[in-house]
């Protein structure tokens, strides 16, 4: 179902457009030549139906979102109605089968994270809280009845989803959060949850809500699917965190829920403890993974292009400098490396054989390299780099956040050293 809309989608937007920032990863004129915007030949790797599908997403990305992103930055502005665009084009929530999802492999979904977030990790963020988060949670943990219930409206964007697990006091340290579900006093079937969530993208705006509370019998954490339409005044509220330095294009919020009523089918009947949310995470991980080589990617394209049009000492181009070339010669070498890393992974997440610290390596190392090579490239523009017309100062205020959220670096770190060492370092 989702092929034919795809080239549909392709030809409306127009294959390999001239106002495409980062072309199709399509290749070199011969096999022997180097190609700066791929330089290890990953393309070579991708199937046809991915390469579609990656064409797809950067004619959107680049034609219908590059348009909006400044104004959105500027004014901490998200336009809801990108998502009901992502939906008709089945990139929200693509890994899923049925459902009105596109059921495409780990892989398109990675093309198309980085495609969007080539454009802004805003956008990004928003999606993937969309389709990993939400749709995912629902997906792998949710019954029949809520996968026929929420999945559709979600993959379409006419449902916007967010998911509640970060508290006021409890960040990196999920287990130990304070939001409570307990038996409703005077509704039976239903349970009462009570508590805050924090940094939330797209908590405002959102009509569905994938919410993580310990249940008061027995302190077991469990997931619960709130409707927002359902909600009585006054026991779900939402508002708006303003005044971020990234991530500005997107929205963030709070969920604040006091004795918000949910009745016990829209609770995740089988799955406990932190490894329902974990297995959440570590797909929208993954897609971080990859939507952050997007990001580089677009620093590595205006970089050189700045570079080879700026001209300095006696008529120079920038780019004729060796220090600017060793900064464009170490950020592709690690968006070259990066994507490769991804892939693999993405490869085995489809043969059920990727590990979860796998994607907190690949998270941790992308994220990283990205936000270092990114300031680095920033150099290049000079105090042109303060103006965000020139789009760079935008995407490192923005990976700033990409490293620090969904587990921050030194966590996965952390993660990964107890899978080395057989030694919790935790507490």
């Amino acid at each position: 179902m989702f092929k034919p809309a795809l080239r549909q989608a392709s030809r409306q937007l127009g294959k390999r457009s001239s106002g495409l920032v980062h072309p199709p990863l399509r290749h070199a004129s011969s096999a022997t030549a180097f190609d700066w915007k791929d330089p290890l030949k990953a393309s070579a790797l991708f199937t046809e139906d991915e390469l579609a599908i990656a064409e797809t997403a950067e004619s959107y990305c680049q034609e219908r979102m590059l348009p909006r992103v400044l104004d959105a930055y500027r004014n901490e502005d998200y336009d809801a109605k990108i998502l009901e665009e992502m939906g008709e084009l089945g990139l929200l929530g693509a890994t899923i089968e049925g459902y009105e999802c596109a059921g495409v492999s780990s892989v398109a979904s990675g093309l198309i994270t980085r495609a969007v977030e080539r454009v802004d990790s805003g956008y990004r963020s928003a999606m993937s809280v969309q389709s990993s988060l939400v749709m995912g949670g629902i997906h792998e943990h949710g019954t029949e009845e809520l996968k026929e219930k929420f999945l559709p409206g979600l993959a379409k964007g006419k449902k916007i989803g967010c998911f509640g697990l970060t508290e006021p006091n409890h960040g990196s340290d999920p287990g130990s959060m304070e939001s409570v579900a307990k038996p409703h006093p005077s509704k039976k079937g239903y349970y009462s949850l009570s508590g805050s969530k924090t940094w939330i993208t797209n908590s405002p705006i959102a009509d569905v809500f994938l919410v993580w509370a310990k249940l008061q019998e027995t302190g077991k954490i469990r997931g619960f699917v709130i409707e927002r339409d359902q909600c009585p005044p006054g026991t779900l509220e939402t508002p708006a965190l303003k005044h971020k330095n990234g991530l500005r294009a997107s929205i963030t919020g709070m969920i604040q829920m006091d004795d918000c009523p949910v009745p016990e089918a829209n609770m995740f009947p089988d799955i406990e403890g932190l490894t329902g949310p974990f297995s959440c995470l570590n797909s929208a991980r993954h897609g971080i993974a990859w939507g952050v080589m997007g990001a580089l990617e677009d620093c590595i394209d205006r970089a050189r292009t700045y570079s080879l049009d700026r001209k300095q000492f006696k008529g120079n181009p920038l780019a004729k400098y060796q220090l600017i070339q060793k900064k464009l010669a170490d950020a592709s070498t690690d968006a070259a490396f990066g994507i490769l890393a991804a892939a693999q992974v993405a490869r085995l997440k489809d043969q059920g054989l990727a590990t979860p610290e796998m994607i907190s390596m690949i998270k941790r190392q992308n994220c990283d390299r990205a936000l270092v090579n990114a300031r680095v490239l920033q150099e290049i523009f000079g105090g042109n780099a303060a103006s965000d017309e020139y789009h760079i100062g935008r995407h490192v205020a923005n990976l700033f956040v990409t490293q620090t959220y969904e587990g921050q670096s030194d966590i996965h770190a952390l993660i990964l050293g107890r899978a080395i060492t057989g030694v919790q370092a935790f507490c």
